[in-house]
């Protein structure tokens, strides 16, 4: 029997810390007593002591351990530990599996996506958008909820950061950004912790990056001029327009090229 979620599950999932430190129980050989239980998979976790943990097999965050953490109802490092084992079965991490982003990133590597390639990162990023829904549900959801939108912002924020710099792929934030805002504005998410606005604002900054790399991405950014945004995050894009555009009338060079 093998889980119903994989590797990338895990990791964006949950926080960092908690993923390093279930990565550092389970390459310690510290799951131990692993074993197929009842729709999921049990172990003694060596912690501070040994720990009676179990996984479901359909969800990482239903199970238990006799942690303290566990017996609170809360997601902990053994249980982690024990769902990366049911995934990996003492296999090695890889040092891609091991990265983790928390917030985009630029990648500092100019180019262009192939055709394919960019069919590819669209794909990824619906699949990444679906994390981010609306919240419809009674109030004893809402952590798993926040949960959801912090798992789509550490998938986003991945992908991100993996991108090339050029105009084409500064072209794609926007129209994520543009994405995100409507999401945020007229599809009934709840961001009241500012996990999404949080991503955005990073991607403005990234974006921000880009120009000083590649000083043509700012084309990317007209399509922002005049848009009225949930709070304002364009705003620091449209000013770098704004701002190029009145120099080149001044240096009556034109239009940008």
């Amino acid at each position: 029997m093998f889980p119903q979620y994989d590797f990338d599950k895990i990791k964006f999932g949950i926080d960092e810390a908690t993923f390093e430190k279930a990565v550092g129980l389970y390459e310690g050989k510290k799951v131990t007593k692993f074993a197929e239980d009842f729709g999921g998979f049990s172990a003694v976790v060596i912690g501070t002591k040994p720990y009676q943990v179990y996984v479901s097999a359909h969800r990482l965050d239903e199970g238990n351990c006799n942690c303290y953490l566990g017996q609170n109802n809360t997601l902990c490092k053994h249980m982690v530990a024990l769902a990366i084992m049911s995934v990996k079965r003492g296999a090695p991490i890889t040092q891609e599996e091991r990265k983790f982003i928390s917030q985009p990133m630029c990648s500092g590597r100019l180019g262009e996506l192939s055709e394919a390639e960019l069919k590819q990162v669209k794909g990824v990023i619906t699949a990444a958008m679906r994390y981010i829904k609306p919240y419809n549900g009674p109030s004893r959801i809402w952590f798993a909820y926040q949960s959801s939108l912090a798992e789509g912002c550490n998938r986003l924020s991945a992908i991100v950061s993996d991108l090339p710099v050029s105009v084409q792929t500064a072209g794609l934030m926007v129209e994520l950004l543009l994405r995100l805002d409507r999401k945020l504005c007229s599809s009934g998410v709840d961001d009241s912790d500012g996990t999404v606005g949080g991503f955005m604002y990073e991607t403005v900054s990234v974006l921000q990056e880009y120009v000083k790399l590649e000083p043509r991405c700012i084309k990317a950014f007209e399509k922002l001029c005049g848009k009225e945004t949930c709070f304002g995050w364009e705003e620091p894009l449209v000013k770098v327009f704004d701002e190029l555009r009145i120099k080149n009338t001044k240096d009556n060079r034109g239009k940008i090229c």
